[in-house]
């Protein structure tokens, strides 16, 4: 230990702050950083030897480390419903639980019959779509180009800006849903600006499993002749 150099735990501090800046919730950033300024400690009282340094760090530990604890707490009172679980793990698990529980808030959860149309092509989308049961036909010009099935997001493409649907969406079979309306859902978005990158996440890895499975489709067709 007598050759033991602060600086590397200085070092590590500096990793754990970039570290904290891969993470989605604030909760996990709030205590990336108390971490990092506890491993800084021991470099400010041994290594730099500054009192105000090491009083800072100290200071930036514990004011971290409470918010932290206290997001925790918060959300360790919040519940969700199995179909709210199931949601909010696949396409919400960049917010934490009080911010899903929010968002969640704003929708409805209704059931809809086979032969309804969600989003019709050339128009905007009415609103998000969360497909918990039931199956999806996507049609565009009259041709059948996707189907969507349980755990699929629908609208989420559009949604937020308004543009218009590449597609029609009408449902094969009885369903299961939840929904936001576009206007409630931009009108939450811009008082909570904090949420939209988690909720882009989101947006962004139902999109990609849209595309794998289309390309897969195309892969299984039969060569053209």
């Amino acid at each position: 230990m007598a050759n033991f150099d602060p600086a590397w735990l200085g070092y590590a501090a500096l990793v754990s702050l970039l570290a904290a800046g891969f993470v989605a919730r604030v909760e996990q950033v709030r205590l990336g950083i108390a971490v990092a300024a506890l491993l800084a400690l021991p470099a400010a009282i041994f290594g730099w030897r500054s009192l105000g340094a090491t009083a800072l760090l100290a200071a930036i530990f514990v004011f971290h480390l409470v918010l932290a604890a206290r997001g925790w707490y918060r959300d360790a009172g919040i519940r969700f419903t199995p179909e709210e679980l199931a949601l909010r793990s696949l396409h919400f698990d960049g917010l934490s639980a009080a911010s899903a529980r929010r968002l969640i808030d704003q929708g409805h959860w209704i059931s809809a019959r086979r032969g309804e149309v969600l989003i019709r092509e050339n128009q905007a989308a009415p609103s998000l779509f969360y497909l918990a049961e039931g199956r999806a036909l996507i049609q565009r010009d009259g041709a059948d180009v996707g189907t969507l099935a349980d755990g699929a997001l629908i609208g989420e493409a559009t949604v937020l800006d308004g543009a218009h649907a590449t597609g029609t969406v009408t449902l094969t079979a009885n369903a299961r849903l939840w929904f936001v309306p576009a206007a409630a859902l931009r009108t939450f978005l811009a008082a909570n600006p904090d949420l939209a990158a988690a909720l882009h996440q989101g947006f962004a890895r139902a999109l990609r499993g849209k595309l794998a499975s289309a390309n897969t489709r195309i892969a299984d067709l039969p060569p053209l002749s």
